[in-house]
């Protein structure tokens, strides 16, 4: 029996100490003399251990996956909330916090990093943070906002320079970056239904119109959430690129960018594998994420994707094999490497 990992989770079950914590500082924000330090946040071992086996944990042990990248929770990155210092602080506390959960369940959790952006800063300030989240807690990979002043879109396409610096530390770490936005703060924009999905729209389109990967040829993208409506668009896409003189998508773009599974029904789910090759399709939950409830029409939770697959008449064994376990092997080689040493 293969592996099964999760490439796609977050850490949404933490103890509201560190919700308490946040709250502080934002509020820190407005009176400077009452910001907290990051000292005066005390969470335990026995508090970590309680908020992932009665949750993540024992959801993973039930539905059937073994192991789970884990990052910080997305939707409390809100990189648009303070200035620079305030996301340092804050990215810096959450990683932490994961890599203290991968510690405590090192068979079952990997860590990936969030990023200290702020609307506006220079991304090369985000690599102290990138590099000791690499050297020091083990990540495999980074959560990369393409918007970080939260649904206004004030940064510079993918494509643009301007994250180059965070692209180079990515190729020589060879460290994938799953494009994930965080909280709206813009009104037109639901932050699950709309923004998210809009984003990783977006990001495969800049991706599309550029020749960010000639540039980068081993950079490495994982858009979350299905893709968006890339693979329900995919002939849109497909013929986008032959207006502006691309090349065939499986060449221009498929050998860089990856999606996960993170799609709630079934004929989504037969959708992106009826469109997209299995070489790109990585297995994610984002359990107890955005979608919590139990699907009606099929009496399953709407985040057990598993199912989905299992049920997948599109695929065979090989290619389950593939989107379990070998895909996410392949291009998170960082995690490649620490299964190898455990001799998995």
């Amino acid at each position: 029996m293969g592996l099964v990992i999760d490439c796609h989770g977050h850490y949404t079950t933490a103890p509201k100490a560190l919700e308490d914590w946040r709250q502080r500082q934002i509020e820190g924000i407005k009176q400077p003399s009452q910001k907290p330090h990051a000292s005066e946040l005390r969470i335990s071992d026995d508090e970590l251990r309680e908020s992932i086996e009665t949750n993540q944990l024992r959801l993973m042990k039930a539905r059937g996956s073994d192991i789970t990248l884990f990052s910080p929770r997305a939707s409390f990155m809100a990189h648009h909330i303070g200035d620079f210092s305030v996301s340092s602080t804050w990215a810096a506390i959450c990683n932490e916090l994961c890599f203290r959960v991968s510690t405590l369940f090192p068979d079952h959790f990997v860590p990936v990093a969030m990023l200290p952006q702020s609307p506006g800063v220079d991304p090369a300030t985000c690599l102290p943070e990138l590099e000791k989240c690499v050297h020091e807690y083990g990540a495999v990979g980074i959560n990369l906002n393409p918007d970080p002043s939260g649904g206004h879109w004030t940064s510079p396409p993918l494509s643009d320079r301007h994250w180059y610096p965070i692209y180079e530390k990515m190729v020589e770490y060879d460290l994938p970056a799953m494009i994930h936005v965080s909280t709206s703060c813009n009104a037109c924009f639901h932050t699950t239904g709309a923004h998210y999905l809009n984003a990783d729209t977006t990001a495969f389109m800049q991706c599309l119109t550029s020749d960010l990967f000639k540039d980068f040829p081993t950079l490495k993208f994982l858009i979350p959430h299905g893709g968006g409506a890339v693979p329900y668009h995919w002939g849109r896409f497909r013929g986008l690129a032959q207006e502006l003189k691309k090349p065939l998508l499986e060449e221009h773009l498929l050998h860089n960018i990856f999606f996960d599974t993170c799609v709630y029904h079934q004929p989504g789910i037969d959708l992106l594998h009826t469109v997209i090759p299995v070489k790109n399709i990585l297995f994610a939950s984002e359990m107890i994420g955005a979608v919590r409830g139990i699907d009606p029409q099929t009496g399953f939770y709407f985040d057990d994707t598993k199912r989905y697959i299992e049920q997948c008449a599109l695929l065979d064994a090989q290619a389950r094999h593939q989107i379990y376990e070998g895909n996410a092997r392949r291009v998170f080689s960082r995690l490649d490497a620490r299964l190898r040493q455990k001799g998995l």
